[in-house]
């Protein structure tokens, strides 16, 4: 079992899984108040492909191949890469669990 972590940005990009991805934790990172992106931790359940949705005119997609992503063998060692990328000393960057 490993775990990966999917990232969309508001007004940017967005990542869609498919069945061969379990979505476990959902997280916004806010930065000073503001909801600038979602973290999906998900639970890779087969190899598969993962879709980008380019939001910007025009609309493009890409499909990237989960063997490309940078894989965590515990939930935890997830939860502690997602801490480490949106830690930057003082300044006010956040996330907030999503229910």
């Amino acid at each position: 079992m490993s775990y990966v972590i999917l990232t969309s940005k508001d007004g940017v990009y967005r990542t869609e899984a498919d069945a061969s991805l379990r979505p476990v934790e959902t997280y916004d990172y806010l930065f000073c108040g503001q909801r600038h992106a979602r973290f999906v931790v998900a639970e890779l359940l087969a190899e598969t492909r993962i879709r980008i949705i380019d939001a910007l005119v025009p609309t493009q997609v890409n499909v990237v191949p989960t063997k490309f992503l940078a894989r965590f063998d515990t939930l935890d060692a997830a939860r502690k890469e997602l801490a480490s990328l949106t830690s930057f000393g003082r300044i006010d960057a956040t996330l907030q669990p999503v229910a």
